[in-house]
């Protein structure tokens, strides 16, 4: 399935509380909003990158609650990112500190904030260059580091701030560096 980009700009521009309102008032719909203001429908994902995400999230949490470094988010949450943009990544990471600084009310809506980390998994139907395109938009906005897994090529993209991206194949593990200490992502799983 493709994911669809609308621009409503001619009519009306759509600001972060219609934004919020309009995935509040459609909760079947997955929708983020890119830096140029439009909107972009992402259908729902297949049962092996489902089963996929899952094994990634279970990873993810168990290093988290040895750690207690920060917290853990599925692609269910959607991140207000600093230059406008509407994102939800298959993983993200936040260093505590910076989500307890975040007041209660920017934690239930959706969190203005760049997270420290994140996972980007393709599906078959997900397009490499608007996965790409999004990669950027992170590490343009703030995230220090993030991964682009595509299970068919057994290929990682690794996106760092202020360095080129490096691109490995047929990688065992991912290391976390001092993004997230200590954390090692088995890849034996998804390829």
């Amino acid at each position: 399935m493709t994911a669809y980009t609308i621009n409503f700009d001619v009519i009306s521009k759509i600001d972060d509380e219609k934004f919020y309102q309009l995935c509040r008032h459609n909760p079947e719909l997955k929708l983020e909003q890119n830096q140029k203001g439009e909107l972009i429908i992402v259908p729902p994902t297949g049962g092996e990158t489902g089963r996929f995400n899952s094994e990634l999230n279970l990873e993810f949490g168990i290093w988290n609650r040895q750690k207690k470094l920060g917290y853990i988010f599925d692609s269910s949450t959607c991140f207000k990112l600093p230059k406008g943009s509407n994102r939800s990544p298959d993983v993200a990471y936040i260093q505590k500190e910076r989500w307890d600084n975040l007041t209660e009310e920017e934690r239930i809506k959706f969190p203005p904030i760049a997270p420290d980390f994140v996972l980007e998994l393709m599906s078959k139907t997900d397009s490499l260059k608007d996965t790409q395109d999004k990669m950027a938009e992170y590490i343009d906005n703030g995230v220090k580091l993030g991964w682009l897994i595509n299970p068919d090529k057994k290929e990682v993209e690794i996106y760092r701030q202020g360095k080129e991206k490096e691109v490995v194949n047929n990688q065992k593990v991912l290391s976390g560096e001092d993004i997230l200490p200590d954390f090692i992502l088995d890849l034996t799983e998804i390829f």
